[in-house]
């Protein structure tokens, strides 16, 4: 990350202004530093909310809509049941005391009032930033107007100490000598820099841009081009024209020298809602006029000026471009008349990749799988949302929700899967094939979500359908996810059949993956139905099968199923091992089902084995893995369900109920990695850390004491024999810096340096 410049008394006047309101929105043009003010105080402001503070990019929703999901990814809210998603977000965030910044709102501004509104009147202790080039005009709100970085104004045959103060001329110097290592500000290139900095208006943006052109222009022949190029910016009053207007000029002059090929593929770079890799950019953006020219050497040109930003995060680099400049981007591909052609590769390129995941995911990456499409998620999910606005779309539409299966249920992506696969059955109504795979797939996710009506719905269309058809592939699936129904409902001797039903057909038609699944499922059900050696020899076959393909998603459900029926066996020994091995898998995988099912009956061996503690320990872990999943052991079906509460109720009654309760109630508030390790026996020992340097001079961390002692100003200018006005001075130093409103949360502070908290070993 880049220095932050100035804006010194931008960030006291903001953090006052927090302190003062639960609703302050930073206001200013495109590209005058908003988001990176908002950033500053949020990392300035977070030792002052209990829950520190949350960071929602509005930047890549394209949909009013989707904004709750958004927003309960970013806070993250994992529960993953069939509620509203707002009602979900509510809940995580009613007993929290939490800073939300919420940065781009422009162009959802309903959305963003309504979400706003509804979070501050229904979460008391949280306080929300955002940052729009609009103000979101509902009751409360306080808005702050950034303006511009300090600029030299006129300022005749000036030297460079008579400048090098000003904040726009230090951060273009400081972004200069990023592209000339050597670059300095000197007494010949003083007065250039200063016209440079005036004719941008001290706009960050535009200045970051214009020092990235210092690579290969003097600031003087800078100066130059400006002229020619920012009729706005040198003519006219300057004070009444319109700051998007300034941007714009600035967008438009870097538009200018580009050369065709660099703005044709601008314009196409538009249609990615986020980030994206070069083989999406080629397949995407290289037809037509980019046919001749290899996009990776335009797209670099890019790079080179600014337009395009790199993650270098990872050996496969991602790209991204500034969201104003993104937008310049979308008013240029609409004059293009290639918008329709763009999103229909978009959505062609992303289908193919979602298809490949799919027909790759018996195989040994599927962990790189998942993680491709996690971070590919804003554009499948873009490419999906325009398919559905498209009638002629429909069919590809279905498709792409489809392949993306192992996306919304591995990848913990289930809400927004179940939202967009109900969208398609709205509108593909007609009795086809892609109905019905539409139809066991909206089953599969509505049945972990535990909504058993819906699924059962949806699972007897897809059985007409297929009948009809006489698709015995489509009657396969149906008959495999109504055998999880049984199972979920209390009936594994009626899934047995439809299980070995739908693994026949799924194994004739070379469908491993899901001869896999439908195979550890009826490993579950035969476990439950009391067939325990035949459930055991059944995963032995799932794990055989999935340790040839080097598949582990299967293989981890295999080893949970075989840990139940060692249970069951009182092969306790056997059980923990197994459920062990199923988390360890999962650490990859991050299927937090399968990790709390596993903690699960790590749990019920404790507690059979008499180590009660432990028992407890894990049961509250598994209750906290459940409460972030917004569901409950329950959803899983009756037997399941009697086994861990029988269990809990041994262990609550072996050290009595107090001491379930002190020793479970910790571990529900451990996080995901943290009960797993504990799971696996893991040390998750975290030393007590370092008091970090103090933000406060010696005299001011010598009266904070004294105010955690409970002096009064009065009190500690006596202690300190030092007047009461030098006292009241020092203690309004400690609250900016600590950010903080009143001596309670100093002496909070002070007493959280001097005990930092602890977390107990996982052991």
């Amino acid at each position: 990350m880049t220095s932050f410049v100035g804006r010194r008394r931008e960030i006291e006047e903001a953090r006052a202004r927090l302190q003062q309101s639960r609703l302050v929105s930073l206001l200013g043009a495109g590209g005058v530093g908003k988001t990176r003010l908002a950033e500053e105080l949020a990392v300035r402001s977070a030792r002052a909310f209990r829950d520190s503070v949350r960071w929602i990019d509005l930047a890549p929703v394209r949909d009013p809509d989707a904004l709750p999901s958004a927003a309960a990814a970013a806070l993250g809210v994992t529960d993953q049941s069939s509620r509203a998603v707002m009602d979900k977000v509510i809940d995580q965030l009613q007993s929290r005391h939490m800073l939300i910044v919420l940065d781009n709102c422009e162009h959802l501004l309903s959305a963003a009032s309504e979400f706003v509104s509804t979070v501050l009147a229904s979460a008391p202790e949280v306080r929300i930033l955002t940052t729009s080039r609009e103000p979101l005009g509902i009751a409360g709100e306080f808005t702050y107007l950034l303006p511009p970085l300090s600029t030299p104004g006129d300022i005749e045959d000036c030297r460079a100490a008579d400048i090098a103060t000003f904040e726009s001329v230090s951060l273009l110097v400081e972004r200069a000598q990023g592209v000339v290592a050597d670059f300095r500000l000197t007494d010949a290139n003083a007065p250039a820099v200063a016209q440079l900095c005036n004719q941008l208006d001290g706009i960050p943006l535009a200045i970051e841009l214009a020092a990235a052109r210092l690579r290969s222009l003097s600031a003087s022949q800078l100066v130059e081009r400006l002229d020619q190029r920012f009729a706005l910016l040198t003519g006219g009053d300057r004070a009444a024209m319109p700051r998007q207007q300034t941007l714009r000029a600035l967008i438009d002059w870097s538009y200018e020298l580009c050369s065709d090929t660099e703005r044709l593929l601008w314009s196409r770079l538009a249609v990615f809602p986020g980030s994206f890799d070069l083989e999406a950019a080629e397949a995407v953006s290289g037809f037509g006029a980019l046919s001749d020219s290899p996009v990776i050497d335009v797209l670099d040109r890019l790079v080179g000026k600014c337009l395009v930003t790199v993650d270098r995060s990872t050996e496969r680099l991602r790209y991204s471009q500034l969201m104003t400049v993104r937008e310049y981007g979308h008013e240029l591909l609409e004059l293009s008349g290639e918008r329709d052609e763009l999103y229909r590769r978009h959505l062609e390129h992303y289908s193919e990749r979602a298809r490949r995941s799919s027909l790759d995911w018996c195989g040994p990456g599927q962990s790189e799988i998942l993680a491709g499409l996690r971070i590919d998620h804003p554009n499948l999910v873009a490419a999906l949302d325009w398919a559905l606005h498209d009638d002629s779309q429909r069919a590809a539409a279905a498709e792409l929700a489809v392949s993306l299966r192992y996306h919304w249920i591995a990848g913990g992506n289930l809400s927004d899967g179940r939202t967009r696969l109900e969208r398609i059955l709205l509108r593909l109504t007609d009795p086809t094939r892609e109905r019905g795979d539409v139809l066991w797939v909206t089953a599969w996710t509505a049945l972990i979500q535990g909504d058993r009506d819906a699924a059962r719905e949806h699972l007897d269309e897809c059985t007409a359908i297929a009948t009809a058809l006489g698709d015995e592939r489509l009657r396969a699936h149906a008959d495999h996810w109504a055998g999880i129904h049984a199972v979920f409902s209390g009936r594994p001797d009626e899934a047995i059949g439809l299980f070995r039903d739908a693994i026949a057909v799924h194994r004739a038609v070379g469908d491993t993956a899901s001869v896999l699944t439908a195979s550890f499922e009826m490993g579950m059900a035969q476990t439950y139905d009391g067939r325990l050696d035949d459930a055991l020899e059944t995963c032995r076959d799932v794990i055989a099968v999935a340790d040839v393909h080097g598949e582990k998603w299967n293989k981890a459900y295999a080893l949970w199923v075989s840990s139940v029926a060692y249970f069951h066996l009182g092969r306790g020994d056997d059980a923990v091992d197994a459920a062990q091995q199923a988390l360890r898998i999962q650490r990859d995988f991050k299927d937090k089902i399968c990790t709390a099912l596993s903690i699960e009956v790590l749990s019920w061996v404790a507690t059979s084995s008499g180590d009660a503690n432990a028992a407890a320990r894990l049961c509250g872990a598994a209750k906290g893995v459940w409460h972030r999943l917004g569901t409950s052991v329950a959803a899983f079906g009756p037997h399941i369900t009697d086994d861990s509460l029988s269990s809990e109720r041994d262990a609550a009654r072996m050290v009595g109920p107090d001491e379930f309760a002190q020793l479970a109630t910790p571990a529900v508030r451990l996080t995901i990695e943290e009960a797993v390790d504990l799971a696996l026996g893991t040390p998750t020992e975290r030393r007590a850390p370092r008091a970090e340097a103090s933000p406060l001079t010696k005299r001011e961390q010598e009266i904070a004491d004294l105010l955690a002692q409970g002096l009064s100003n009065r009190q500690i200018a006596e202690a300190l024999v030092i007047s009461r006005r030098t006292v009241d001075g020092h203690v309004e130093h400690i609250f900016d810096k600590l950010a903080v409103s009143s001596r309670t949360q100093v002496a909070a502070w002070v007493a959280a340096r001097a005990h930092p908290p602890v977390v107990e070993t996982g052991r």
